[in-house]
């Protein structure tokens, strides 16, 4: 593939991974942009999403890296969902190329559509006062239901990764909203860095382009995951739920229309 991009092209890609970073970091979703802008300067789609997963990996391990460094994520607490969350994600990885998922692409937009609604009318949707982190783990059951499940989910497809960890690990665990991204961000850069390795032995993945929007990917990352940390739930909450519904929008009109 020809890379002799026009400079312009260079930096729009630089921008939209600056941008995607942030938003993932915060909400997840950054996929709704990177992967189109991919699609849109001539990179074919296999290429174009494995591509994306190294990016990808640059921004979900710098976010994952700053809400630990803030204690709002202990890895030793997720063990099984890290091991889980592998297994799921080479599961998924492989399955999407052996059944037709179109009947996923018609539903997976209602799904994303009643996270969304869940959050605006549960109040405690994006965790409470009441919510406290883990001292200990969580039961080894619950911990491999959730990372098997998303795991998969991820490899499988993909969009709204993010925002099923955020609300679950909320719902599921009671963790406080900042501690839920922490665990998020954790399992999205397990199941892209899975999805990766697995591209780049099928040869799908461009390593100058993955590693140039990475890096702006990273940045965004670390000042997104800053800014939720700053300013929390009113900040969180409103971007979640924009996300959300726009990564439910551009589903629902590629799948329906």
């Amino acid at each position: 593939m020809d890379l002799l991009f026009e400079p312009s092209t260079w930096a729009i890609l630089a921008g939209i991974g600056l941008i995607a970073g942030f938003i993932d970091a915060v909400a997840g979703g950054g996929g709704l942009l990177s992967i189109p802008a991919l699609l849109t300067v001539g990179i074919p789609p296999h290429l174009a999403l494995g591509t994306n997963k190294l990016a990808a990996c640059f921004g979900s391990s710098m976010a994952a890296f700053t809400y630990y460094r803030k204690n709002l994520f202990t890895p030793n607490l997720w063990y099984h969902t890290f091991i889980a969350t592998f297994i799921g994600a080479v599961s998924g990885t492989f399955i999407v190329y052996l059944i037709d998922k179109s009947w996923l692409e018609k539903w997976l937009p209602v799904i994303i559509i009643v996270i969304a609604i869940y959050t605006l009318l549960k109040p405690n949707a994006m965790g409470c006062t009441s919510f406290t982190p883990l001292r200990k783990p969580a039961t080894a059951v619950k911990q491999w239901l959730q990372g098997v499940i998303l795991g998969f989910y991820d490899g499988f497809a993909g969009p709204g990764t993010g925002a099923f960890w955020t609300i679950s690990s909320t719902t599921y665990h009671r963790l406080p909203l900042l501690h839920s991204c922490g665990l998020a961000r954790a399992m999205t850069f397990t199941s892209n860095l899975t999805s990766l390795l697995i591209f780049f032995a099928l040869g799908k993945v461009n390593l100058v382009i993955g590693l140039s929007m990475g890096l702006c990917m990273m940045l965004g990352s670390f000042i997104g995951a800053r800014s939720a940390i700053k300013f929390g739930v009113q900040f969180i909450r409103p971007l979640f739920v924009t996300i959300v519904l726009l990564t439910a929008a551009k589903l629902a009109w590629s799948a329906w229309f």
